[in-house]
């Protein structure tokens, strides 16, 4: 479970929330995993999913790479949930920082996870700060990025049926940046 911190609505009823609080408890539609092109689940968020949610999320992961090969950026991959408290888990690959065009890769993420959402059918979704972590990409300018996202995104599909988009966010840092860069882009 999370703690509200902010909340931002779009004229089509879309909210955007920042929250801090365990990922892995959302009770939303789908969350969002932090992942590397091969969903080997082994680190950061994306073994914290697994340990919660179960192996088949590793099992489902395995069996889409045979199928489809690397994930991309602007496709993520997406598996059923386990055990976690949602239907889906959308496995989304963020950039390395320090391979080459990371703002627009995380931006690709970032939209791919939403539009994945919306073609499963979702209303809700949650995500992690991706890439922040032992990608590091620097986190004001990965807050930046994904309210600006978000903000496009729904200026630009405002009959989209995704009711909720949150970032759920873990440790005290993490949270202060983003409810800096959330004040920023919505001016709330």
């Amino acid at each position: 479970m999370s703690t509200n911190k902010e909340k931002h609505t779009f004229p089509g009823g879309q909210s955007i929330e920042v929250t801090q609080g365990d990922l892995t408890r959302e009770r939303v539609d789908a969350i969002v995993n932090a992942a590397n092109s091969g969903l080997v689940h082994a680190g950061g968020v994306a073994a914290a999913i697994v340990r919660a949610g179960g192996t088949i999320i590793q099992e489902e992961s395995d069996a889409w790479v045979r199928q489809y090969g690397p994930v991309s950026n602007a496709e993520p991959a997406y598996t059923r949930a386990g055990r976690l408290p949602c239907r889906y888990v959308i496995h989304a690959v963020g950039p390395i920082w320090g391979e080459g065009e990371e703002d627009r890769k995380l931006e690709e993420a970032i939209r791919g996870s939403l539009k994945q959402a919306e073609s499963l059918g979702l209303r809700s979704l949650a995500f992690p700060a991706i890439s922040t972590g032992i990608f590091g990409f620097p986190k004001d300018r990965a807050a930046r990025i994904f309210f600006t996202t978000f903000l496009e995104y729904f200026s630009e599909n405002p009959a989209s049926p995704l009711e909720l988009v949150r970032v759920t966010l873990w440790d005290d840092e993490t949270m202060a940046i983003f409810l800096t860069e959330f004040k920023r882009v919505f001016g709330e």
